[in-house]
């Protein structure tokens, strides 16, 4: 593999991109870009349908590796990035208008491009861009672009109401969905030792941060741990197409490989399907691992730890197990009481990493909207037993509910909160145009009665409503302009006043 111009590193790299196991996938349409010789590597993850989606990643990846093959020397990489994607997202947009089978695909796209000690990032969508520091942290250098993760930057929702919310998969920017599209771009200083993973979210929704850090810590050979990411999402179901490209700087670092080597020693098997489930509901089974880090994102804090991607250039990810025989020792001390702890039956309370579907959980931290939700009672506990079975409380719970407020039917219900989880079950059982209507009068009856619990309802009862325009075949960022129309303004915003 011949080295870089401008760069005193070698450039190594891997990829995988698989269709998973859902049937409701046929093909896979993941593309990617791994080419070390000119330092340029994406993803991209289509949607519209198994042609229309497979069209629109493929156009966004030959229109990038088009751009930086014919670059002139010299040029602005940044500029020439942001170029491309653009081009991109004007090419698909074209095609969607042109070809009816084609009138619903966009696509995700997270790229990285390295020159010397810089590396450029874009992207745009919900693919991700993770950065393993030479001394082991894991940093992410991209936001997700989904309306779920809009809410929780702008504190109006916590990472585990998003984590569980049926709008979760509604990306909120994508190549090709408009006209003109917003591209976040970035330039960081690489270190020599640092590693790279670019992905779709076919890879987050069943593989963790903490995992991915585990396992680039775990494997020098970047093939393994493509391998492993894939043997893991098949583990877990793989319910959607997963693609990732692993890139490393030059070779590990000392203290890298210190890191890991301490990962290998101190980690357990990873969970099969059936332990992650458990770990869902928030118990330890022990097969997580105990490295320094992982132990202290697993035990309860005062005020829980949100992980939201920093953007600044400088920022470093957890660090990693100090060198000292000493620490060592009173570290491994304190791992074994910390898992006897853990095996004797201890809930498991830790970071919940972003993701589609995440294998973690999490304490709700408190938000301006969510304050009657931090003690875990009312709305939120009344939503996840929704969540656990919703099928059952349709069957079970409904008619309680109904002979308690003595109403023949939900929709003659005055309560918000009531009409919400009975909007929400019936989206979660797929009766999305009964769902619908009760969303929308639950938005009613919370604008009448405004409170915080109201506003909670208010806000993930629209969301609901965009989880169903969705389902109804208006895909991606396409879903919100109907989301729009379809979400009851509030009663001051309709009269004017």
């Amino acid at each position: 593999m011949s080295q870089p111009e401008g760069s005193r590193d070698r450039i190594y790299s891997a990829a995988v991109s698989d269709r998973g196991l859902s049937e409701k996938r046929p093909i896979n349409e993941d593309s990617y870009l791994s080419d070390p010789e000119r330092t340029i590597f994406a993803v991209a993850d289509g949607v519209g349908g198994a042609e229309a989606g497979e069209v629109a990643s493929r156009t966004a990846i030959e229109v990038l590796d088009e751009a930086f093959r014919y670059q002139n020397d010299g040029a602005d990489i940044e500029d020439l990035m942001e170029l491309a994607i653009q081009r991109a997202n004007a090419s698909i947009h074209r095609m969607a208008h042109e070809h009816a089978r084609f009138s619903m695909m966009a696509t995700t796209i997270v790229a990285l491009h390295l020159r010397g000690n810089v590396a450029t990032i874009g992207h745009v969508g919900d693919s991700r861009l993770y950065r393993l520091t030479p001394d082991g942290g894991l940093v992410r250098e991209t936001e997700d672009h989904s309306i779920v993760e809009e809410e929780v930057r702008a504190g109006r929702m916590t990472p585990e109401q998003a984590a569980h919310h049926p709008s979760k998969n509604v990306i909120s920017r994508a190549l090709g969905a408009e006209e003109g599209v917003e591209v976040d771009m970035k330039t960081i200083e690489v270190e020599s030792g640092t590693s790279f993973i670019l992905c779709s979210d076919g890879i987050t929704r069943h593989i963790s941060d903490s995992e991915i850090r585990a396992l680039l810590l775990q494997h020098n050979d970047l093939e393994s741990v493509c391998q492993e990411f894939k043997a893991r999402c098949y583990e877990r179901g793989a319910d959607d197409n997963l693609t990732a490209v692993v890139v490393r700087v030059g070779e590990p670092s000392p203290a890298s490989r210190e890191a890991q080597e301490g990962q290998r020693t101190l980690s357990l098997e990873h969970p099969s399907p059936a332990q992650a489930s458990q770990a869902d509901a928030g118990v330890f089974t022990g097969n997580y691992d105990l490295t320094e880090d992982a132990l202290a994102q697993s035990l309860p804090k005062s005020q829980p730890v949100v992980v939201i991607p920093n953007r600044s250039s400088d920022s470093r990810g957890t660090q990693a197990t100090g060198s000292s025989s000493s620490r060592f020792l009173i570290f491994l001390l304190f791992v074994v009481a910390v898992a006897g702890a853990f095996y004797g039956g201890h809930r498991y309370r830790g970071t919940l990493p972003f993701g589609l579907d995440r294998n973690d959980s999490s304490s709700p931290a408190a938000s301006p909207a969510a304050t009657p939700d931090a003690a875990g009672s009312g709305f939120e506990t009344a939503r996840r037993d929704v969540d656990r079975d919703p099928a059952a409380w349709l069957v079970n719970d409904l008619p309680k509910e109904l002979q308690q407020q003595h109403v023949a039917t939900a929709l003659d219900s005055r309560q918000p909160t009531f009409l919400y989880l009975y909007g929400r079950a019936l989206l979660l059982t797929g009766k999305n145009e009964e769902a619908g209507r009760a969303l929308e009068q639950a938005i009613v009856r919370a604008d009448q009665a405004p409170s915080a619990e109201n506003t909670s309802v208010r806000r993930d009862a629209s969301l609901c409503l965009a989880a169903i325009a969705l389902k109804s075949g208006k895909e991606g960022p396409k879903a919100l302009a109907h989301y729009d129309e379809m979400m009851p303004k509030p009663a001051a915003t309709v009269n004017g006043k």
